[in-house]
């Protein structure tokens, strides 16, 4: 039987309860069990973004990642959800040129840079933003990569391409059943879809893998590890992926997604966390996110950077606070 999600953060302003934000997160552990739940693990979603890290593991898997000696920085790139600050940029350009590739070898897309020094400074130089800036850059060149591992065209997010096959294979291994379809990212890859069960079986899949030592889980444990060492590639300053990260008391990698997605990869656990605000909006996700983890004990809710996720003032246009987000009362 469906269940209904259930409230996860509010929007308090003076004393009232103005909005309120619903969602489902499922808790697994490395058997792909349930360990907790909210709302409906059978609900089926779109991880967007927080699935990078499952785009990224034929990267690695296929033995492309070592056959080109890519590092930990560039791992961790290809999973990123990146500002287009100038470490990303001069990083994701540096691996390009190291294929003999360039900006127009990526399918992305244009997006400005949301540096915002970088953003103004080329709109004062009159340059337009390139494919490199944009978020996925990283993942595009770790698509790139795998293309020219495999011999395979250009036209790297073409569901019919080896890339994308192979994406969908290791995808549906890992969150343990089939995808019943897809829908194209912002970047113009397909985006697989999966139950939010099998989102968080993926990730105590990943959060697990350092203890087994077959190829996939080799992987998946590379990836994690790149990511929880450099959290700034994966997103940047002021991004609640990076800061969160940066903030735990254990390593954990914390992935967003669009439209409310968020994940969290708990190694000393054997954990994985799956998130989704039915909304779609990202505020609620961020307080969600670390409000769970903030239950767990994996984040101190004192602690600035994860306050600032979990419980940040709502200010208005003088400055004056006007009101909060904070959890729901009976959640997590």
């Amino acid at each position: 039987m469906q269940q209904p999600p259930v409230p996860m953060v509010d929007i308090i302003r003076g004393p009232f309860a103005e909005s309120a934000h619903l969602g489902h997160a499922v808790l697994c552990d490395e058997t792909g069990e349930i360990a907790q739940a909210w709302g409906d693990p059978d609900t089926v979603i779109l991880p967007r973004s927080s699935a990078k890290m499952l785009q990224a593991l034929p990267l690695v898997a296929s033995g492309a990642a070592e056959a080109f000696g890519l590092s930990t920085e560039r791992l961790a790139l290809s999973c990123a959800s990146h500002e287009g600050a100038p470490v990303h940029v001069a990083a994701v350009n540096a691996w390009l040129s190291d294929l003999e590739l360039s900006d127009n070898d990526l399918i992305c897309g244009p997006q400005p840079s949301r540096d915002s020094a970088l953003k103004l400074q080329m709109i004062r130089d009159g340059q337009s933003p390139c494919r490199v800036h944009n978020n996925c850059s990283g993942k595009h060149a770790g698509f790139l990569t795998l293309t020219r591992h495999l011999k395979a065209g250009p036209d790297y997010v073409d569901p019919a391409h080896p890339v994308q096959t192979s994406v969908k294979e290791l995808f549906e291994t890992v969150t343990g059943a089939p995808t019943p379809g897809f829908g194209i990212d912002g970047c113009s890859a397909p985006n697989f879809a999966t139950t939010m069960h099998g989102m968080a079986r993926a990730m105590a899949f990943y959060a697990s893998a350092h203890t087994r030592s077959d190829t996939l889980s080799k992987a998946a444990a590379a990836l994690t590890q790149a990511m929880i060492a450099h959290p700034l590639l994966v997103a940047g300053e002021g991004r609640a992926c990076t800061h969160l990260m940066r903030a735990a008391k254990e390593p954990v990698a914390i992935k967003t997604g669009a439209e409310g997605f968020f994940i969290a990869i708990l190694p000393q656990r054997r954990q994985g966390l799956a998130l989704k605000i039915t909304d779609g909006a990202t505020r609620a996700a961020d307080c969600a996110v670390a409000a769970i983890l903030a239950s767990l004990g994996v984040l101190d809710p004192d602690h600035p950077d994860v306050k600032r996720s979990l419980n940040p003032d709502v200010l208005n246009f003088a400055g004056l606070q006007t009101g909060e987000i904070r959890r729901a009362p009976s959640f997590p």
